[in-house]
């Protein structure tokens, strides 16, 4: 858990050479904290050949570690709440979204392709710490998967921040494309899911 924690999702073999050990055994362990909820696995096409497995902490794993900082954040919301009001946590969330948005259409400029956009999409939260990928489920759409919530315990105190997230990709991907989510963190997932498909 800790060599995932450190250094992001990794197939069994690449922690299995990272820990000195046989890709096997660490697939076993892998398995084991699968069953407990601490990990997640998923594949991903890298090159010819089959996809590799790569698995990720879930967000019951990080809870595992200390994170002060989101006991702060959640204080701190409830103390903008209780002194200026449900509109000073509005307007928050609205600056955060509006620097969002911003951010990600200027990383995107000039992609035209809707899987160019998504894997942009993906890279930039991965880079946030959402741990995110995308998956071809092979039925004309786009799975974009977050594996993890690095504002969980904010998003828990205020769910605007789950509903400006969902406002942002939907603008983002463009007037072209529906965003739709299909799995919620918040709703009792082990990841936030949101399936994405071209529109007429």
């Amino acid at each position: 858990m800790l060599a995932l924690k450190l250094h992001g999702p990794q197939t069994a073999a690449a922690l299995g050479k990272r820990l000195a050990t046989t890709g096997e055994a660490v697939r076993q362990q892998l398995v084991r904290l699968a069953e407990d909820g601490l990990v997640a696995s998923w594949s991903e096409a890298k090159g010819v050949g089959r996809p590799s497995q790569f698995w990720g902490l879930t967000a019951l794993a990080h809870a595992e570690f200390p994170d002060t900082h989101a006991e702060l954040t959640v204080q701190l919301l409830r103390t903008i709440r209780e002194t200026l009001g449900n509109e000073a946590i509005d307007r928050l969330i609205a600056a955060r979204e509006d620097e969002t948005r911003q951010h990600y259409r200027a990383a995107m400029a000039g992609m035209d392709g809707l899987r160019q956009r998504v894997e942009m999409l993906m890279r930039l939260r991965s880079q946030e710490g959402y741990m995110a990928a995308c998956e071809d489920p092979g039925d004309g759409t786009l799975l974009f998967v977050e594996n993890h919530c690095p504002i969980c315990a904010a998003a828990t105190s205020c769910q605007g921040f789950c509903r400006a997230e969902l406002s942002v990709f939907r603008d983002v991907l463009g007037p072209d494309v529906e965003v739709e989510r299909a799995e919620h963190i918040l709703a009792g997932a082990r990841r936030c899911a949101y399936v994405v498909r071209k529109v007429a």
